[in-house]
């Protein structure tokens, strides 16, 4: 049974468009996602401007994970992560207490590139909001994967269909990429109070209603829910337990808004740290 449905809200950001999901008016997290990005697709050319890139800007109280389809992004950090996101990878960095980062299109700059993927932040619990920074990549054939009838899914985080995904996570959480062929049929994990589904590429029916991309599904808790895909289709699915309410402020989440304020007092004045190898620039607290 489907309970809502939010569409994404496109932004131009500089020849880069992102569709924002979550959060939205109608409803502020999925269990403990707490922000959902549609990057792309987009075609960089090779000779891509520095401007394009997203230089060193801080975070506390999430984790972030950048699942792409298509492309490479390279990250670095301040706990000294220098790494390539490819497509199918999970890049799993944890704020805690504090962390900064940047993301370069490195690759796009050098051939060409076209990038396509979801950009997420999960809330960590309260307990966990000021635990230790760090950050964990798990290449694609680390992931479970499991393939039915046209259906191929591959958990990237959490638990779901008897497996659980090798990231450590913090709460209660499945996230899923499902890839359809046309004419097949999926069933929805049953296991969490909060569930959804993001139609990222191609066309689904559910409950007789049909969706494309931009989509995102919220189903009610505790009701059986299976998607029918119209054409080969790209589907995202995400959920959990909820942690109660958060608070943003720009990159930082917490369930406190004086913790917030101290971060951004802590970033305006230098006193986060900033990736060994890239902290010739950053930017500022808008």
């Amino acid at each position: 049974m489907i309970e809502d449905v939010i569409e994404q809200r496109r932004r131009d950001l500089g020849g880069f468009e992102v569709g924002r999901v979550l959060p939205a008016a109608r409803r502020r997290m999925v269990g403990p996602f707490v922000f959902f990005d549609h990057m792309g697709p987009a075609d960089f050319p090779k000779g891509l401007p520095k401007s394009f890139d997203v230089r060193p800007h801080p975070h506390i109280g999430l984790s972030t994970v950048t699942y792409l389809f298509e492309g490479e992004i390279t990250h670095r950090d301040s706990v000294g992560s220098f790494q390539a996101i490819r497509a199918g990878e999970v890049n799993w960095m944890t704020a805690g207490r504090g962390i900064s980062h940047s993301e370069r299109f490195e690759r796009a700059r050098l051939q060409g590139d076209r990038l396509h993927g979801i950009q997420s932040w999960v809330a960590l619990p309260e307990a966990d909001e000021e635990m230790a920074p760090g950050f964990e990549h798990r290449a694609m054939e680390d992931l479970p994967l499991f393939e039915e009838r046209g259906v191929e899914a591959r958990l990237v985080a959490g638990s779901a269909f008897g497996a659980t995904a090798p990231v450590a996570t913090r709460s209660p959480m499945f996230y899923v990429h499902w890839t359809l062929r046309a004419g097949a049929v999926a069933e929805v994990p049953n296991d969490y109070s909060e569930r959804a589904a993001y139609v990222a590429v191609g066309e689904v029916e559910v409950d007789g209603r049909v969706f494309g991309v931009g989509n995102m599904i919220l189903f009610a808790p505790g009701a059986p829910a299976h998607l029918r895909a119209n054409r080969d289709s790209i589907v995202m699915l995400l959920g959990g337990e909820p942690l109660g309410p958060r608070f943003i402020d720009w990159n930082f989440v917490s369930s406190s808004r004086e913790r917030i304020e101290q971060a951004k007092a802590d970033w305006r004045a230098g006193r986060f740290q900033l990736p060994q190898d890239d902290n010739k620039e950053f930017i500022p607290l808008p």
